[in-house]
C-alpha cells in the first residue's frame, strides 16, 4: 500500500502554516529575550547613599547640573578647563558617584560629567564621547574614564579623548600602541576587578600607563552607592579613598 499524496492545493497551506508557527516561535523568543534584558537592567539598580550625596549637594562650592544625558559637576569658581567624562559601573545610578568626585571638582577645579548609560549598562549606550563633552563647552581638555564595566566602555571611546582613567577596571580592546596617557586606579581589596585581573590586562595599555593600587579599597570604594555582592571588604576610609582619587586625577589630567 502506498501513501496517498496530498492534493496540490494542500501543500502550500501546510508550508504557510509551518512558516507561521516558526515565525511565531521566533517572535516569542525575541519578546522573552528583550523582556528579560529590560527586567535585568531595572532590577537591583544601586542608588546613591543618602548621607554622602546630601553633603555634596549642600557644598556651596560645587555646582551640580542634571542634563538628562549626564550630571555635570563643576566648580563654582576656579575652573581649570580640565574635564573628565566618567561612565558608571553596571546598574549604578549616576548620582552614586557625585560624592566621590566632589573633592576633585571643588579642590582642583576639574569638571566631571557623569553619564547616564542607556538601560543602566554602558554596553547598551552607543552615544559618542561628544554627547557628554558638549555638556561642558568651557572645558578644553578631556579625559574619559569609568568604573568597572564603565571603564571597559571608556576604553572604547578613548581614541576621542586626551587621556584615559580606569577606576577598578581594565580594557578589553588593545590600546597598547595608542600612546594615550592612561591612569589605572584600583583597590587592594577588590573582589571583582582583582589585582590579578588588573595585572593580566596590563598589556592592553601603553607601556607608559600609570598604575595606582589604593590600599584597603574594594570595588565599591570608587563610588558612594553601598556594597554589592563580590565587591570585597574595604578597610580604607571612604573619605581617604576619595582624597587619593582627587590627588591622582589632579596630578594626571592633561592641562589645556
Amino acid at each position: 500500500m502506498t501513501d496517498t499524496p496530498l492534493p496540490s492545493e494542500a501543500r502550500p497551506r501546510r508550508r504557510r502554516r509551518w512558516l507561521r508557527w516558526t515565525l511565531g516561535g521566533l517572535g516569542a523568543v525575541v519578546v522573552l529575550l528583550v523582556g528579560g534584558i529590560l527586567i535585568y537592567t531595572q532590577v537591583g539598580v544601586m542608588g546613591a547613599e543618602p548621607g554622602p550625596l546630601a553633603a555634596a549637594e549642600q557644598n556651596p562650592d560645587l555646582t551640580i547640573t542634571d542634563d538628562g544625558a549626564g550630571i555635570v559637576l563643576s566648580p563654582s569658581t576656579g575652573a581649570t578647563g580640565q574635564g573628565l567624562v566618567f561612565i558608571p559601573g553596571a546598574k549604578v545610578e549616576a548620582e552614586g558617584y557625585i560624592a566621590t568626585f566632589a573633592d576633585t571638582v571643588v579642590d582642583d577645579g576639574i569638571t566631571v560629567v557623569i553619564t547616564r548609560p542607556w538601560l543602566n549598562l554602558a554596553f547598551f549606550d552607543p552615544r559618542p564621547l561628544s554627547t557628554f563633552t558638549d555638556l561642558a563647552p568651557d572645558v578644553t581638555g578631556w579625559a574619559v574614564g569609568g568604573h568597572s564595566l564603565g571603564g571597559v566602555r571608556a576604553c572604547q571611546l578613548a581614541s576621542d579623548a586626551d587621556a584615559l582613567v580606569l577606576f577598578a577596571s581594565y580594557c578589553a580592546n588593545d590600546l597598547s600602541a595608542s600612546g594615550l596617557p592612561v591612569l589605572s586606579l584600583s583597590g587592594s581589596e577588590d573582589g571583582l576587578s582583582t589585582p590579578q585581573k588588573i595585572a593580566d590586562a596590563k598589556a592592553q595599555l601603553p607601556s607608559s600607563a600609570t598604575f595606582v593600587e589604593i590600599p584597603g579599597a574594594s570595588h565599591a570604594s570608587f563610588g558612594a552607592y553601598g556594597p554589592q555582592a563580590g565587591d570585597g571588604t574595604p578597610t580604607a576610609d571612604p573619605d581617604e579613598v576619595d582624597r587619593v582619587i582627587a590627588e591622582q586625577l589632579a596630578g594626571f589630567l592633561p592641562r589645556p
